[in-house]
C-alpha cells in the first residue's frame, strides 16, 4: 500500500475537502495500487500493453505513449515508488529509474537514415532554387517583366512523334528526344509526354499548365491552309497532325501557354489562320541553308515583340532544321526573320503566352534559348 509520503500529496489538516475531491483522490490511489500490482506481476514489460487498463500511460497525466515500451529493472520484490519528473510521475523501481526501449518499428539506425534523407532533400531544394532563381513573369500592366518565386512546378505537355512498325518495335511506337524533356525540367517544369489520341485532347489539356508542340520529320497537310496541290517533298503524318490540332485547339480555347517548336510553330501559324511555304528552295531560290542542327544563321528579332523582350538581344544564332516555313502569319505577328527573309518566329500578342519558333531552342544553341523555356514556364505559373 503506497502511503501519502510516497504520493507526495500535500494534505494540510486544516484544509477543507469536499466529497468529490475525496472521491477523486481515492480513485487515484486505487489506480496506483493497480499499477503496483501489475508491475509486481510483470516487472519486465517488453510488449505494448494489451488490455484497456494496461493501455493507460503510467502516471498522473493519463496519456498513452504507444511507441515507447516500459522496461522495469530489478526483481519482483524490489520496492516500488514514484519517480517525479515534472508533470509526469512514473512508477519505477526505486533503485533504478524508469527506462524506455525504442519500438522496433523506429530503430535508431532507421531514424538516423531518415534524418539524412531529409537533410539531402533540403539541400537539393536549395540547389534547385539556386539553379533556377525567380524567373520573369510578363506584366501586361507595366509592359515589361516582374519577378516572382515559383510556388510549384507546372505540368507541361510535350507532344510525341509517332512511328510505324519497324526499328524500335514490331508495332507502331511513340518517340521524343530526351532534350525536350530535359529543357522543360531545367527551366522548372514537369514534362509529361502526350500520346496522339484525338479523343483525349480535352481531358489532357484540362490537366496541364502548358503545352509544347514539338517538331518532327514531317509536314502539315497543305489542304489545312487552303492549297490543293502538294509538293513532292512534303511528307505527312496525318494521325499526328490531327491529334496535335485537337490539343492545340483546346489549349488556345483555354488560353493555356503554348510554345510551338519547328513543325509546332508551323502548326500554330496554320491554327491562327496563316499559310506555309511548302518547300523553301523552290519558293526562295536565294535562301540560306535551313536544314541542319548546328548554328546555321542568325535571326533578327523584331523590337517590341514578346520574343525580343524574353531574349533581351537584337539577334540570335539559331539551328534551323526545316524545308518549310511560315508564308503568312494570319492573326499572329512575326517576331523573328532570317537574313534571306524567311520567317523564323511568330506570336499571338492577344494571348497570355503563345509563341512559335522555327528553330530548336531545346538544344540551347544560343544563350537566349534557355530564356525562352524559362519565360514559358513562368507564364505557366502565372495562370
Amino acid at each position: 500500500m503506497l502511503d501519502a509520503a510516497a504520493l507526495r500529496v500535500m494534505r494540510p489538516e486544516d484544509e477543507t475537502r469536499d466529497v468529490e475531491q475525496a472521491r477523486g483522490e481515492g480513485a487515484h490511489r486505487a489506480r496506483l495500487e493497480g499499477h503496483h500490482e501489475l508491475a509486481a506481476r510483470k516487472p519486465f514489460l517488453t510488449e505494448p500493453p494489451r488490455s484497456a487498463a494496461e493501455s493507460e500511460h503510467f502516471g498522473m497525466c493519463g496519456r498513452v505513449v504507444p511507441r515507447l515500451h516500459f522496461v522495469a529493472g530489478g526483481s519482483e520484490k524490489a520496492p516500488l515508488g514514484i519517480e517525479d519528473r515534472g508533470p509526469h510521475r512514473h512508477l519505477a523501481p526505486r533503485p533504478r529509474p524508469l527506462r524506455f526501449r525504442q519500438s522496433p518499428r523506429h530503430p535508431p539506425a532507421q531514424r538516423a537514415e531518415r534524418a539524412k534523407e531529409t537533410e539531402r532533400a533540403e539541400r537539393s531544394s536549395g540547389a534547385l532554387l539556386s539553379l533556377f532563381p525567380p524567373v520573369f513573369l510578363l506584366s501586361s500592366h507595366a509592359g515589361g517583366f516582374s519577378t516572382s518565386a515559383m510556388a510549384h512546378r507546372p505540368l507541361i505537355g510535350l507532344t510525341l512523334d509517332r512511328e510505324e512498325a519497324g526499328g524500335y518495335s514490331r508495332w507502331p511506337w511513340y518517340a521524343l528526344r530526351v532534350n525536350y524533356a530535359e529543357a522543360v525540367a531545367e527551366a522548372g517544369g514537369v514534362p509529361v509526354a502526350l500520346p496522339l489520341l484525338e479523343e483525349t485532347a480535352e481531358a489532357l489539356i484540362g490537366r496541364l499548365d502548358g503545352l509544347i508542340i514539338t517538331g518532327g520529320a514531317f509536314d502539315i497537310d497543305p489542304a489545312l491552309y487552303g492549297e490543293g496541290e502538294t509538293h513532292p517533298a512534303v511528307s505527312l503524318k496525318t494521325a499526328r497532325t490531327r491529334a496535335e490540332r485537337a490539343l492545340l485547339a483546346q489549349a488556345l480555347a483555354r488560353d493555356l501557354p503554348v510554345l510551338g517548336i519547328c513543325g509546332g510553330e508551323q502548326l500554330l501559324a496554320v491554327a491562327l489562320g496563316g499559310t506555309l511555304i511548302q518547300h523553301i528552295p523552290d519558293a526562295i531560290p536565294e535562301a540560306l541553308p535551313h536544314e541542319g542542327h548546328e548554328p546555321g544563321h542568325e535571326v533578327r528579332l523584331i523590337p517590341g515583340t514578346l520574343l525580343a523582350r524574353i531574349a533581351g538581344v537584337e539577334t540570335m544564332r539559331v539551328n534551323s532544321s526545316h524545308h518549310q516555313a511560315v508564308r503568312t502569319p494570319g492573326r499572329a505577328v512575326i517576331n523573328a526573320v532570317a537574313p534571306d527573309g524567311v520567317i523564323e518566329g511568330i506570336e499571338d500578342p492577344q494571348r497570355r503566352f503563345c509563341l512559335g519558333v522555327q528553330w530548336h531552342p531545346e538544344f540551347f544553341t544560343d544563350p537566349s534559348d534557355r530564356r525562352i523555356f524559362e519565360a514559358f514556364i513562368a507564364a505557366c505559373h502565372d495562370g
